[in-house]
Order: C-alpha cells, then structure tokens, then sequence
C-alpha cells in the first residue's frame, strides 16, 4: 500500500510539476482548469492516485457526477487504504453509503500529518475542550453515586497527543493509550503520562483486552470518525469491572441514528445513543448536550456521556 508521502508524487518530475498546478487551479476553484491539468498528469502518469483524486474533485465541482465517480473509484482501486479520503467524495456523491466513508488509513494519515500542531490548533483555533468536559463529566459522576473520583486502570481510546491523560492526571493508578496515528503516539509518549501506549483500531484493542480489566474507559471527539457504534459499545461493557464508567463526547445530531457531516465527521442521535447504551448494558449516568470545539468560531454541538456498567 502506499504511503501519503508516496501519493503525493508520481515519479515523474513533470508530472509533480503539472499536479501542483492543478491543485493550485483547484485552491482557486478554477475547476475546469484544475480537472483539465489533471488530465494531462495522468497522461504522463496514468496510475498516480493522487491526481485520480484531484481529477474526481474537479470534475464533482463541475456538477459532472459521473466522469468524478469514475475517477474517484480509480483512485480506491489504486489505494484501498484511502489515505486520502476519496470515499468520503464517493459518500457525499451517493456512491457509497455513509457508514463506509471513513477508514482507518484516513484517519491514520489526517492525525499523522497533524500532529506537529495538533494540541496549539486544537485549543487556541477550535477552542477544543473534550478533556476537560469528560474530566468533569466523570467527577460529577461520581460524586452523584457517591465512590470516589479514582480509577485503577483506565483505557484512552483514540488518545491523541494525550489530552485526555492530563485532564485525568492523578485519577488513575495506571492509563493506558490507543491511537491509529504512530506520529501522535510519539509526542503521547513524550509526555510521560502513559504507562503503555498502542498503534491500533479502538474496537480490535479492545478485544484484545481481558474481560473486566479497566475501571474507566475513555473516548474526547474519537467516535466522530466512527459511523455505527454498537461494536464499541458492546466490547467496552466487557472490558469493564462491574460498575466501570465509559466517557465520551460526540458531535450531535438532532434526527435519528447518524449522519456523515459536511465537515467529514459523523454525527450521532441523543435516541442512537440511549437505544445503544441500554442495548449494550449500560445505565446512563450523565447525558449533557455540550460543545467540544468550534468551527468558524461557532460552537459545534455536540453531546456528553458517562454510561456505567451494570
């Protein structure tokens, strides 16, 4: 499979040259000219991705649906890992249903290439909060079912450059980080706060993990690249103790089930969530609708659960 890196030049420098063209032409929403340089790139370099992709782009633009499919196919054809997220072009086009946009390889490329300015973007231009609202989330948590806000091992799914371990910094014995993106996992590992950390998919970590080994199990803004959860849900209820919390934020979405978002992310329903947490075993503890991050300097909504095992 190919790397992002590798997606990004075809070996030929004219080629490169003709491709950064188009993406410029494209930046500039001059489509036609975008998709017609694209064109010439795959004339000299018929099997580089990226510039199927390109091609696919320009020519939806264009209200050419057809001729975009085609392209944007040929691209996944190429690159079934889909590093660069032509299934989420496919999806929006109705070629592919929704719960298929999103793979592992995107997401692995998108944090792999973020994470260098992930936590200053986060906080500073989205106003990212997740942690934090799971932090407090689970303290109130507690203290309503009156235990102490302390858990011996805890489980950070999708743990990024490792937020949500300094939000819980002193509240477990022992965390331990799941993540897609190695690059984000290297500046987690920098912070000191993990005791063990792994490149995997959430829902294969979990059930590689013994039956009722955590005490908490945590998730900020991770299922948004998550369509159907009910596999999540189901392997969390087993690696949690009896009375184990699970903690997460998810973008809001005020119809049934979810939806893809035009900003690439899913969007789950308050009824989605409630069905799946009684479904799966658990007993809501805190249900809140919050706002995790901005868009635009407008607040996402977005929803806040804590589900105990029972």
């Amino acid at each position: 499979m190919a790397s992002s890196s590798t997606l990004r030049s075809s070996g030929d420098i004219l080629a490169d040259r003709r491709y950064e063209y188009a993406r410029a032409a494209f930046d500039e929403k001059d489509f036609e000219a975008a998709a017609d340089l694209a064109r010439q790139v795959l004339e000299i370099a018929p099997r580089f991705v990226a510039a199927h992709a390109l091609l696919g782009r320009a020519t939806a633009a264009l209200g050419e649906r057809e001729g975009a499919v085609e392209a944007l196919r040929q691209a996944l054809v190429l690159e079934p890992e889909d590093s660069l997220g032509v299934r989420l072009d496919l999806a929006k086009l109705g070629a592919l249903p929704p719960d298929e946009a999103i793979t592992d390889g995107y997401v692995r490329a998108l944090f792999d290439e973020y994470a260098p300015k992930f936590d200053a973007h986060l906080t500073k231009s989205l106003a990212y909060r997740g942690p934090e609202l799971i932090a407090d989330g689970l303290k109130r948590a507690c203290a309503i079912s009156a235990r102490p806000f302390a858990f011996a091992h805890c489980l950070d799914l999708g743990c990024g450059t490792g937020l949500m371990a300094r939000a819980l910094q002193g509240a477990c014995e022992s965390i331990e980080g799941v993540d897609l993106s190695p690059r984000m996992l290297e500046v987690a590992r920098r912070t000191g706060l993990y005791d063990a950390l792994h490149e995997a998919e959430l829902v294969a970590f979990l059930q590689g993990r013994a039956v009722g080994e955590a005490e908490l199990i945590v998730a900020a803004d991770v299922f948004v690249y998550m369509g159907a959860l009910d596999t999540a849900f189901s392997e969390a209820h087993q690696v949690l103790k009896d009375r184990g919390l699970f903690a997460f934020t998810v973008q809001a979405h005020q119809g049934e089930g979810f939806v893809l978002g035009d900003d690439a992310r899913y969007a789950h329903s308050e009824a989605y969530l409630r069905e799946l947490a009684t479904a799966s075993g658990f007993a809501v503890a805190i249900f809140e609708r919050v706002s995790s991050r901005e868009d635009r300097g407008i607040p996402v909504p977005g929803f806040l659960m804590v589900l105990e095992r029972i």
